[in-house]
């Protein structure tokens, strides 16, 4: 299996940010890391071992970002407007530099976006925003509401709210979203979400399942036994989904 590491500065975060590939050709699908993880966590945590049939057999290539979580969105010491912002140059990071890293590595169209946990919440989250630059979301045991407190998770933001926060809330943006290019665009994605059925992210997956409905976003919803919120659980996710 081919397997990369890069590194570059980051215009947009103004730090140096790194990345594992996997594979050499297949579907480009672009992986967040779960909360505050790093770029190697997939790896780590076997998930590349699992999946590496569809890799070695040229279906998929891997693309493993690393996080800024610690510096934007869980950086307790920052006020909430301040993490949702660096959270944006997060955003600017994937958009303007990723992106076409990922295009200039693979010149396949469709480009997969992947993650477990808030990574699910990452990939949701961003490919929601612009939905013309991907074409498949995998998100395993996600939050789609950072706001809402939910079993032991509390406010991400304190009980601070903004349009910023709004416009990066799934749950809370796309029940409004009228625009019939931007609704044309979110249709044409094909979308899987996967939950354990105690997971503490169960009831916001079912309502976000059902905004989707209502919007006539098709999706799968795929609810598995337990609380199935760790790497194992999402190993055989991963099988049986990817």
């Amino acid at each position: 299996m081919r397997r990369e590491y890069w590194k570059w500065h980051s215009p947009a975060l103004n730090r140096d940010m790194e990345i594992l590939t996997f594979g050499d050709h297949g579907t480009p699908v672009l992986v967040f890391p779960t909360r505050m993880g790093r770029f190697y966590e997939y790896e780590d945590r076997h998930m590349i071992d699992v999946l590496s049939p569809q890799i070695e057999h040229g279906l998929l290539q891997f693309f493993c970002v690393d996080s800024i979580d610690n510096d934007s969105l869980y950086c307790d010491w920052r006020h909430p407007r301040d993490r949702i912002a660096r959270h944006l140059d997060y955003e600017r990071y994937i958009l303007d530099e990723v992106l076409p890293f990922i295009a200039w590595r693979n010149s396949t169209r469709f480009l997969m976006v992947h993650g477990c946990s808030l990574g699910a919440f990452h990939a949701v989250n961003i490919a929601f925003r612009h939905p013309q630059r991907f074409s498949k979301i995998v998100a395993f045991s996600g939050r789609y509401d950072l706001c809402q407190p939910s079993f032991g998770f509390g406010d991400l933001f304190g009980g601070y709210y903004d349009e910023t926060i709004y416009f990066n809330t799934p749950c809370h943006f796309v029940p409004n979203i009228g625009d019939p290019h931007l609704l044309a665009a979110l249709r044409q994605l094909e979308i899987v979400l996967a939950i354990g059925s105690d997971d503490p992210f169960f009831d916001n997956n079912h309502h976000f399942s059902s905004i989707l409905t209502g919007k006539a976003i098709g999706h799968t919803l795929s609810v598995w036994p337990g609380r199935a919120h760790d790497f194992h659980a999402w190993r055989a996710m991963a099988t049986a989904l990817l």
